[in-house]
């Protein structure tokens, strides 16, 4: 192993990542803001985004809490939004997939969609990183400015709970970062009319109860993106 090499793929990815900060941290905050008033503790905010490093299932989890919804009903909306990280995994194996279980195992555990987002657009981009390890330490190292600040944020807004002013408008850093991440890999059909999909069956069914329109946009959206891309290659 080249660790010269590795050390200044991390740290190229570090700096690749940076950007994800102006988004990360407002977006931490807000949830470890409302964690605190839906009552929780600042270790069960913390907690949450340790063990789960996923700001859209963590707060589509915490509005269904806060409805009293089942429990059921909450994991599986939270698995259903983060059913997205199997195609992001499958889509990194290629690359990375080669590592030791460790190196594997821990990727699985900082795959990310900003993390995903800028480790897949430098390996596919020339010239190529040469090595697994080189491969692995740029993934991690996109990884080191999205999780850190994510778990420091949520402590932060957990501490600071109510006394975060409505004009500060943090939630803007929800939509800004999907956004930033979905709008690029918007360039083929199948992520068209998966996003297309996804949109219209969200926007016709958002009345209903437990925010179930999420559920069942994100169940209908991926199969489409499968279909047409299975229709391409047939043509």
């Amino acid at each position: 192993m080249d660790r010269p090499s590795t050390r200044r793929a991390f740290w190229q990815g570090a700096r690749d990542g940076l950007p994800f900060l102006i988004a990360i941290v407002p977006f931490g905050m807000i949830f470890g803001v409302l964690a605190s008033e839906a009552g929780w503790t600042r270790v069960q905010a913390l907690g949450m985004s340790v063990l789960v490093i996923a700001g859209a299932s963590q707060f589509t989890a915490l509005q269904l809490l806060g409805e009293r919804a089942p429990l059921l009903l909450v994991i599986l909306t939270a698995l259903a939004i983060n059913l997205r990280m199997v195609m992001y995994s499958a889509s990194l194996a290629p690359y990375i997939g080669a590592g030791g279980t460790a190196a594997r195992a821990s990727a699985a555990y900082l795959l990310t969609d900003q993390s995903y987002g800028v480790a897949i657009s430098r390996f596919t981009r020339s010239p190529p990183l040469a090595t697994t390890a080189e491969r692995l330490g740029y993934f991690f190292g996109c990884a080191l400015p999205v999780c850190l600040p994510w778990y420091a944020a949520t402590w932060a807004g957990a501490v600071a709970g109510a006394a975060v002013p409505d004009a500060l408008a943090l939630d803007f850093a929800v939509p800004v970062t999907f956004i930033a991440l979905v709008a690029p890999a918007l360039r083929s059909r199948p992520h068209l009319a998966a996003a297309a999909v996804s949109v219209a069956v969200a926007l016709a069914l958002h009345r209903l109860p437990y925010n179930l329109w999420l559920l069942v946009a994100a169940l209908v959206a991926m199969p489409t993106g499968a279909l047409v891309e299975l229709w391409q290659e047939r043509r």
